[in-house]
């Protein structure tokens, strides 16, 4: 009998549904299965498209997926939606917006409700994009709830990040606040048929010419790590580029596909392809490590003993320190 990641190796999409939906709910067999997946990783290009709501990103991921499917290419879209407050699930279901791509089967899309999450990513989208990658999907698309300013945690996990904005939807360096700007590696005006669309285009340009940033670096667990080298020659340096597009009508998709295709050249020939996976796997491993030493904590340390604790903790007899000391040091009072 055929196991479930074989069946996935060659191409079965009812077999890719499954173990989405155990990856989701990270099961045993998912685990296993996302193991055995592992080696045959690392070969699709991941775009990340965030910005705020209202600006158009599902239309545009679904111009930008009819676009590579005319290339030949195979396309995966990770669309994280909100979480219903009484099921848990995603709100939107599979992407109304994206009809157009219903009927292809070189197309699939998984909508993932963020259940929570800080940044609109959910903790099982890493795991989700690795199963697309071993099944063969060259590129993913990885839209975000649309949260607006906490989702830099999108380039953590994407080779190319879009930040899309529109205008008219608050003053001009609305894209500016909380750092969302730095995270772009191409910066989209969509809806660039509305009035307004000149002035936020000045406002990023002036924006990207007072930064040029030369390594992404991101706050992971209080401390700084970088995602890419200190770039010594300019000849390196990937400075942001703005696209306009009006995906209601596809136009500007064709020139914003060729921003994207220039972006993965720059990462494979400055290196910062294998260094941007190294840093993505990385807080992979940490995150996967702190999950089984929480777990394995919790297997020593029975729920009244923790009770107790926290309990002193509560009245100020004891301070989380000390807590933490005594639950780890196993000297409970």
């Amino acid at each position: 009998m055929i196991s479930l990641e074989e069946s996935i190796l060659q191409g079965d999409r009812l077999a890719l549904a499954r173990l989405l939906t155990q990856v989701e709910n990270d099961t045993d067999d998912g685990r296993a299965a996302l193991d055995a997946l592992f080696p045959h990783t690392g070969k699709a290009h991941l775009i990340g498209i965030t910005g705020a709501p209202g600006t158009g990103k599902s239309s545009l991921v679904n111009q930008l997926a009819l676009h590579f499917r005319r290339e030949g290419k195979r396309v995966a879209i990770v669309a994280i939606d909100p979480s219903s407050p009484f099921t848990g699930g995603a709100v939107l279901g599979d992407r109304v917006r994206m009809k157009d791509l219903s009927g292809d089967n070189g197309v699939f899309i998984r909508s993932m409700a963020s259940r929570g999450s800080i940044g609109g990513l959910a903790q099982a989208t890493a795991n989700v994009v690795q199963v697309f990658d071993a099944a063969g999907y060259e590129i993913i698309m990885i839209e975000t709830v649309g949260a607006g300013q906490s989702e830099v945690d999108i380039a953590k996990l994407a080779h190319t990040t879009l930040v899309v904005e529109a205008p008219g939807l608050g003053d001009d360096i609305q894209a500016i606040k909380a750092g969302i700007l730095e995270i772009a590696d191409i910066m989209v005006v969509n809806k660039a048929d509305r009035p307004g669309a000149e002035s936020t285009e000045k406002a990023l340009k002036s924006m990207l010419e007072l930064a040029h940033p030369t390594q992404r670096v991101f706050a992971h667990h209080g401390k700084y790590m970088s995602a890419a080298l200190p770039i010594e020659t300019e000849t390196n340096i990937w400075i942001p580029l703005i696209q306009r597009t009006i995906a209601t009508d596809g136009k500007g998709i064709n020139e914003l596909a060729h921003q994207i295709a220039k972006h993965r050249e720059h990462l494979i020939v400055s290196g910062d392809w294998t260094i941007r996976a190294r840093a993505r796997l990385e807080s992979e491993l940490d995150a996967a490590l702190q999950s089984a030493l929480m777990d394995r904590f919790r297997e020593r340390v029975s729920e009244d003993q923790f009770n107790k604790v926290m309990d002193q903790v509560l009245e100020r007899s004891l301070s989380p320190l000390e807590a933490v000391n005594m639950l780890m040091n196993g000297s409970l009072k």
